[in-house]
């Protein structure tokens, strides 16, 4: 037996494994939660690990129905593994997403071959949109990846003429969907349907697209989803109302929620979420010119991946309501057409293989330039520019690194070598450049200042991202200050609630140095 082959193929997975943690899983509780979602979604699944009860979501107590369980059900394994309460919110994010590269991974073997499988699994984990929702305690990523392994099997139905195993792949696809509608509701229903559906009118390929019919899709579906919707209902009766029509219906339609943006508001931030990849759309979009001009883009798979990415993205875009994680779902199946368009199989002069390669070097070098000469560098912390300088030059340097692996390995090899680069950058910033931060995006830090005084401490003016983290860190409601009542001894204010409480007369005397956002003080002298 040859060792060699052993020896590659071992530190082949090792540094696979690497990024895949660098990306996914590094630094998890280096920072506190951040923004309103994270605090609130952790201290759900927290009380679902401590009171038993699995059926109903409650925050502070009442219940809330704004998502369904799929993500509160993995957070609160996680606390019931880890010590760290941000470690055990944020990793279930973490293995949902290696759970989609895996799926994606494979659906590229089966449709595209070894090499497209093997670059997509390394470009995958290594974009700005999987690496950050990989990190966060929210529904987005659970989502994404039951949906995307739910269009895995989708895919595989549809395309080929006769699939081995049939049954298995359409209670598969049942199953996963269950697990999104689990996972953030209704949504994936459209998102699965709507793109098939478009893929199905552009290719006529009507027939094939009622395999996702199958009796045993309808079936596992329900068996996955429908018993905790029916559970839920029967215990709280305004469930439907409240989850279907307000959370639901209402968002999509209407700006109740304030995330109203433009129309084109997704096309950078999907630009975005798939660098250093990004570039590559320029060569995928001139192929799919040519493939559309000579007539036989239909029998192609890269149509149905399309109508994957293009769906969802028209969908969100007429909602209303819109925010950066809604165009996740379109990311997996965008990095799957820019690897077939890195690896594809074609006569090519060595000059446009090196084209291709030197789209991906050139995202990581400006990507590079734009962390080093970041126009808000004054607003950075000191402790926060070292690792930030390091996290450019890694990716500024790793283009050239790009380069040269493509080159001199080809240009799989390049795939690896961004990866590579990504996943340091991702370790700097998470390990790094985001603790310096706590202070001024996490209300952890103020928490820890304020044990102990939980009892007669109020908030005023505080945004919500603040008012739900103490909540969280402090295990409980901190209330809130009502002018015209008496001052407690301790108040948590921001610059401009400090301004109003001083114009009302009040000498506040700050514990600790605090942030704009929020700082805790002593009330020493206060109208009554």
């Amino acid at each position: 037996m040859k060792i060699a082959p052993i020896l590659r193929t071992a530190g082949a997975a090792l540094l696979y494994a690497l990024v895949i943690y660098h990306c996914f899983f590094t630094g998890l509780a280096r920072m506190g939660f951040t923004g309103p979602d994270e605090p609130r979604y952790a201290s759900i699944a927290r009380d679902m690990a401590s009171s038993g009860d699995w059926v109903t979501p409650r925050l502070n107590g009442t219940p809330w129905f704004e998502k369904p369980p799929l993500y509160y059900w993995s957070a609160a394994i996680g606390f019931r593994l880890f010590a760290r309460a941000e470690r055990a919110a944020r990793a279930p994010s973490g293995v949902f997403a290696l759970c989609a590269v895996l799926g994606i991974a494979l659906l590229a073997m089966r449709c595209y071959g070894p090499a497209t499988a093997r670059a997509v699994a390394w470009m995958l984990p290594a974009t700005v949109g999987m690496t950050g929702f990989a990190r966060a305690a929210a529904t987005d990523m659970p989502f994404v990846a039951c949906l995307a392994l739910a269009m895995c099997a989708a895919a595989i139905l549809a395309l080929e003429e006769s699939p081995r195993h049939r049954a298995a792949w359409a209670a598969g696809f049942g199953a996963a969907l269950g697990l999104a509608v689990l996972a953030k509701g209704p949504a994936a229903i459209l998102l699965a349907g709507g793109s098939t559906a478009l893929w199905a009118l552009a290719t006529g390929n009507v027939r094939r697209s009622f395999r996702l019919l199958d009796p045993w899709a309808i079936v596992s579906f329900l068996v996955v989803a429908l018993p905790w919707y029916v559970l839920c209902a029967v215990r709280n009766p305004e469930f439907l109302r409240i989850f279907l029509l307000e959370h639901n219906v209402e968002r999509f339609l209407t700006n109740r929620y304030q995330h109203h943006q433009p129309f084109w508001f997704f096309a950078p931030i999907l630009l975005l979420a798939v660098f250093p990849w990004t570039l590559l759309l320029l060569p995928a979009l001139g192929d799919a010119w040519r493939n559309f001009r000579g007539g036989n883009w239909r029998q192609y798979p890269s149509a149905y991946f399309a109508a994957w990415v293009i769906f969802p993205f028209v969908f969100f875009s007429a909602s209303q309501s819109k925010l950066p994680g809604y165009i996740l779902p379109g990311v997996p199946p965008l990095v799957l057409l820019l690897a077939r368009v890195l690896t594809r199989d074609e006569p090519a002069t060595a000059s446009v293989a090196r084209s291709r390669l030197l789209w991906v070097a050139a995202a990581l070098v400006a990507g590079g330039f734009v962390v080093l000469l970041r126009p808000a560098a004054a607003l950075t912390p000191a402790a926060a520019e070292q690792p930030l300088a390091l996290a450019g030059i890694a990716l500024a340097g790793g283009g050239g690194l790009v380069a040269a692996a493509g080159a001199w390995r080809g240009l799989r090899r390049s795939a690896a070598a961004a990866a590579i680069v990504v996943s340091v950058a991702a370790g700097l910033v998470a390990n790094h450049v985001l603790p310096s931060l706590d202070r001024e995006v996490s209300a952890r830090p103020l928490a820890m200042q304020s044990a102990g005084l939980s009892s007669g401490m109020q908030t005023y003016h505080l945004a919500r991202a603040w008012q739900y983290g103490l909540d969280f860190y402090l295990r409980g409601p901190v209330p809130e200050w009502t002018p015209g009542t008496s001052p407690p001894p301790w108040i948590i204010t921001d610059d401009v609630g400090r301004g109003q409480l001083m114009g009302m007369g009040w000498r506040l005397d700050p514990k600790q140095p605090g942030s704009a956002r929020a700082t805790l003080f002593r009330v020493n002298d206060a109208p009554r």
